[in-house]
């Protein structure tokens, strides 16, 4: 038996990468789904090769008339919501390498990750928990990330976005709970995942395959993560296998957040 079969979803920056894999893995487990992002061209491209169970439709998470607008979609298509993946997220480096770091980031460049990443969340729970309580139940799944948990120098907007989506999963969690609604809400935290946002980073020349090992050099299991990874996760969460679990986060990042697999150096005389 499809894990979703029946049920209905909408996932913000679903055209390509982590989105599109969990569109897929949701549509494979028998679930109707919404994508949404504004890589139009993308996204209409990514749900064409899903068939009749996807559409996309634009949506910039940054804009409530947006969610309004989408919400009102899917409630008049499907009658109800039963998923949300609220995956849309920027580094701040998409445009070129910029500064990041707590002394030289430029407060615009601060205001526009934090847009995307934290504002768009908090819209998403929003307007799924008012959609979701038609019929009392749900799951609300945010992606977040590794970078959410230890600080990251080089970066410091995009880390402050995703401690913020980590604990706004438990707000949002806590607070369905206190209403009575089986809406659920958690977070998966995935750490250096294959995506088109590294791009930028690793770039097309020559020494591309060396930075992806310099980028690996302190995960354990020394290797990108896949994007079926996530959606495996995700299709667990918003399943009915996950019914006890809420404001919980699943970290998926190859073995970091326990330690190093590289011993450090033996202290002199040894």
């Amino acid at each position: 038996m499809s894990r979703l079969s029946g049920k209905i979803a909408l996932i913000t920056g679903a055209a390509r990468g982590i989105g599109a894999a969990i569109a897929r893995a949701f549509v494979t487990e028998g679930a109707r789904v919404l994508l949404t992002d504004i890589r139009d061209s993308d996204g209409e491209r990514t749900a064409a090769a899903l068939g009749s169970a996807a559409r996309y439709r634009r949506l910039d998470v940054r804009h409530d008339h947006d969610w309004r607008q989408a919400m009102a979609d899917v409630l008049q298509h499907e009658q109800r919501l039963d998923i949300l993946v609220n995956n849309a997220g920027i580094t701040g480096f998409e445009d070129g390498i910029r500064p990041q770091d707590p002394e030289h980031v430029v407060l615009a460049d601060w205001h526009a990750v934090l847009a995307t990443n934290l504002d768009g969340v908090m819209l998403g729970c929003k307007h799924a928990i008012t959609a979701m309580r038609r019929h009392g139940s749900g799951s609300i799944v945010n992606i977040g990330s590794r970078s959410g948990v230890v600080g990251i120098p080089a970066a410091c907007a995009y880390a402050a976005s995703k401690a913020g989506v980590r604990n706004h999963t438990r707000s949002v969690a806590l607070y369905c709970a206190e209403q009575g609604l089986a809406i659920r809400c958690n977070v998966i935290q995935p750490a250096s995942i294959l995506t088109p946002m590294w791009e930028p980073l690793l770039g097309d020349g020559p020494d591309r395959e060396t930075r992806m090992r310099e980028y690996t050099r302190d995960t354990p299991l020394a290797r990108f993560g896949r994007v079926d990874e996530v959606a495996a996760l995700a299709v667990y969460l918003a399943g009915d296998e996950s019914a006890y679990m809420t404001g919980s986060e699943l970290t998926l990042d190859g073995g970091m957040l326990a330690g190093t697999a590289v011993p450090p150096p033996a202290p002199p005389g040894h």
